[in-house]
């Protein structure tokens, strides 16, 4: 096994996880706001959701850089876009790590502060970075390597959002822990909720969309050359 035979793996494994696991943090952060359901059951369903959105988070943290190294098989980087690849899963999934062993603590908030403005650098020099790309033909011939840096940029934004309606949420659980959740703590931990899924199917239509354009590569030489090959079997 080479090192891109590796990455490629790692790559797939990383897909699978997020989304797997976004899909069981989705389904119990449904449970956490059932009032039908005790309010120890409520939070044993929350610890599970936290414990389980460690995976995602992982996963997103890791994801750009093992998709970069991938990359440099179809579109060549500099010295220096190489560096920043091979450092930025070190240093995001560091920052994960802390929040989550942290949570609570003055760490936690202090870097959770650090990384949400560390994201906004991802997202804003991502599609800075595939405009300039596109413009100067980097990427003419390997199109679908910029589409799938701007859809990630789309997903780490969806994080963003949610991060901007989900205090009432989070506000909730702690009044779980401290049974003193109410008729009106439960409505507004519904409504944060509801809030959040959108950016949360849309993360899963990013994911899908982003495997397509892995497999498929549209727009490539090589794809280009297998469909001419194929075309006068299938008529076209």
């Amino acid at each position: 096994m080479d090192l891109y035979e590796f990455f490629l793996i790692a790559h797939l494994l990383l897909f699978v996880y997020w989304l797997g696991g976004d899909m069981g943090v989705f389904y119990s952060s449904g449970m956490v706001i059932d009032p039908k359901l005790s309010d120890s059951a409520r939070m044993t369903a929350a610890k599970i959701m936290v414990n389980l959105d460690f995976v995602p988070r992982i996963c997103m943290a890791l994801m750009l850089t093992v998709g970069g190294v991938l990359s440099e098989e179809f579109v060549p980087h500099p010295l220096w876009q190489n560096l920043g690849i091979w450092l930025l899963a070190p240093v995001w999934l560091s920052m994960v790590v802390t929040i989550h062993l942290n949570e609570g603590k003055p760490l936690a908030k202090f870097v959770t502060r650090i990384d949400y403005w560390f994201r906004w650098i991802i997202v804003i020099y991502l599609l800075t970075s595939v405009s300039v790309s596109f413009a100067l033909g980097r990427l003419s011939d390997e199109p679908w390597v910029g589409a799938k840096l701007a859809i990630f940029a789309g997903l780490v934004f969806c994080g963003l959002m949610i991060r901007v309606y989900i205090p009432d949420y989070v506000k909730g659980i702690h009044a779980l822990a401290s049974s003193a959740v109410t008729d009106e703590s439960n409505a507004r931990m519904a409504k944060s909720l509801q809030q959040c899924r959108p950016f949360v199917l849309a993360i899963w239509a990013g994911l899908l969309i982003e495997c397509y354009l892995g497999v498929v590569k549209p727009g490539s030489e090589k794809t280009v050359e297998v469909l001419s090959a194929l075309g006068p079997l299938f008529g076209f």
